[in-house]
């Protein structure tokens, strides 16, 4: 996404926000409950209430989780927001697309949904590799994107995985999965910014032989129930494209221009406002998900909560997550619910998302990164050209963010058969044999009183929009040393092996004041005691030869002076 235009989105939306307050608010688009009420408990749908709201034990433990960020976008392996881009003339996506596919007007976005099979999709095997053999702690899944399908049998959305494609229920096989393999579940919804995300696809060519024809998102229901060219019946045949599509609106200001929808991401600078009716369907369907599969984490696309501040929708998305889970937990919230580029105050009642990125400070409440092994959704040109993120990368990313106060969510990219790729297998197990070794100084630990030392410590990163600033953090090396605890141990891993088998903690320096107490011993996980010496400038440790391809993790014990 062009960062730019999402620091011109962030600085809109908070101001909106601002404006409005942090009190008892009037929405300008209220949600109807007439088909999913809200469940009542503690929490009510507002912010001094939703404030209250405390971290789970569970999720602070958990720190590293893995998403299947999955869905029919995969079909045609031309990466994240294809459903869009494929209605855009001259992206890549569009391109591919018209050779492969079909032209816009003719082979929309709708006809690529029954190609979704998942015929070699097995959500058992698949988790439990996650949980024994990555190390997850966790497990998310996509339950709709942008592209507004639902990936299970939806009472309020008729695409959906049961009716299309696969005809089968997504959902619920990865929650009976998750389940079975003792892990938490989550399940993203992005299907809030439809009706802005699509208007590409009631755009025409503006050049070419099909110059002026329209593309598919002008159709209707009735226009399913005439007869194509050869006389045969259409497939989708009493389904309406404007429940997928969802364009029958007027333009938001700007529509032709692209980057438009970053910059009316947060529902302002001209964005064409939902309707009521829209905005109930969302929170139908997600209160639908959440009651049918029990999730522990909900995690939203989007600027705060779905569709603030012009409606009240996450407000009670959220309101019903945190007491649906306390009358399915003996009363006590367990749940974890995300959101984006969110005020101070704010995360308090949320979990902050920070997408691809960290910030360069320990948090005072636990937050979470999401990043991707390759792209959002399946990409073949990223296969093609090795463009995945290495173990080490992976590794290095999580170690820095859980230092932090954070956890990492790892979208790992599954083809439209559901199975990932030989090279995504070989780098997950490299990255989960080195987790097997080095998971105590990760899950259940605790930041120190530092985070970490070396020039990127040391560095002032400043966050882009929601995130956007891990190309800083995959640079690190060996100098760069990060901090962890529990209540038996400090625990210290360089970024890198040193090339010279000897690294320097300033932070442990004798006489430091991070660090008073005596240090009887220096444990190298995966090998045992190793040689070391405390001097005015550093703790001096000896290294053997490397025990892996990514880095090494040191364990300190006795932390009382």
């Amino acid at each position: 996404m062009n960062i730019m235009m999402r620091i011109e989105s962030v600085c809109a939306a908070l101001m909106l926000m601002a404006s409005m307050g942090m009190k008892a608010q009037e929405y300008k688009i209220p949600v109807l409950e007439n088909d999913e009420p809200m469940a009542t408990g503690q929490f009510t749908p507002d912010w001094e209430s939703l404030r209250t709201y405390e971290v789970p034990e569970w999720f602070r433990d958990a720190k590293f989780g893995i998403w299947a960020h999955w869905g029919p976008q995969c079909v045609e392996g031309s990466g994240d927001w294809m459903a869009r881009k494929l209605y855009i003339e001259g992206e890549y996506q569009y391109n591919y697309h018209r050779e492969h596919y079909g032209h816009p007007s003719e082979v929309g976005f709708k006809d690529i949904l029954p190609l979704f099979k998942a015929e070699n999709w097995n959500p058992e095997e698949l988790v439990k590799f996650y949980k024994e053999e990555c190390g997850a702690q966790y497990f998310f899944a996509l339950g709709n994107h942008h592209d507004n399908f639902d990936l299970w049998d939806s009472k309020y959305q008729e695409w959906n995985s049961k009716n299309i494609g696969p005809k089968k229920d997504i959902l619920e096989g990865w929650a009976k999965a998750a389940k079975k393999a003792g892990l938490p579940f989550g399940i993203s919804f992005h299907a809030d910014h439809a009706w802005t995300w699509y208007e590409p696809s009631r755009r025409f060519d503006l050049k070419g032989e099909k110059r002026g024809v329209k593309y598919d998102g002008w159709l209707t229901k009735e226009d399913g129930y005439k007869l194509n060219a050869d006389g045969s019946e259409k497939w989708w045949k009493g389904l309406d494209p404007q429940k997928l599509y969802q364009q029958d609106h007027d333009f938001s200001e700007g529509t032709w221009d692209n980057g438009a929808i970053h910059r009316q991401w947060g529902w302002q600078n001209g964005a064409a406002q939902p309707s009521q009716e829209f905005v109930t369907n969302f929170y139908n369907r997600t209160l639908d998900a959440i009651n049918r599969y029990n999730p522990d984490l909900i995690y939203f696309d989007v600027t705060v909560l779905p569709f603030y501040p012009i409606s009240d929708a996450g407000m009670k998305i959220t309101t019903h997550m945190y007491n649906h889970s306390a009358a399915t937990h003996q009363g006590k919230n367990q749940a974890v619910v995300f959101g984006k580029i969110l005020e101070d105050n704010m995360k308090d009642a949320l979990v902050w998302d920070v997408e691809r990125g960290a910030p360069n400070k320990i948090m005072e409440r636990p937050w979470q990164c999401c990043n991707c092994l390759g792209d959002w959704h399946y990409n073949n040109s990223v296969y093609e050209r090795n463009g995945y993120k290495s173990a080490h990368t992976v590794a290095k990313l999580l170690v820095d963010i859980v230092s932090k106060n954070g956890n990492m969510l790892l979208s790992v990219p599954l083809r439209a058969d559901g199975t990932p790729d030989e090279k995504e297998l070989a780098i997950m197990k490299e990255f989960g044999a080195w987790m097997k070794v080095n998971s105590e100084a990760i899950v259940k630990t605790r930041p120190w009183k530092v985070f970490g030392e070396g020039p990127i410590a040391n560095a002032d990163i400043k966050i882009n929009a929601q995130g956007f600033n891990d190309g800083q953090y995959t640079k690190a090396g060996a100098e760069e040393i990060r901090f962890t605890q529990t209540e038996k141990a400090l625990y210290v891993t360089a970024l890198a092996w040193p090339e010279n088998h000897t690294l320097a903690i300033k932070s442990l320096a004798d006489g430091s004041s991070l660090y008073p107490a005596a240090i009887k011993s220096v444990e190298l996980l995966g090998y045992g005691k190793v040689k070391f010496e405390r001097t005015q400038d550093a703790l001096v440790v000896t290294l053997p030869e490397k025990l892996n391809n990514i880095m090494p993790a040191l364990k300190i014990k006795n932390l009382k002076p």
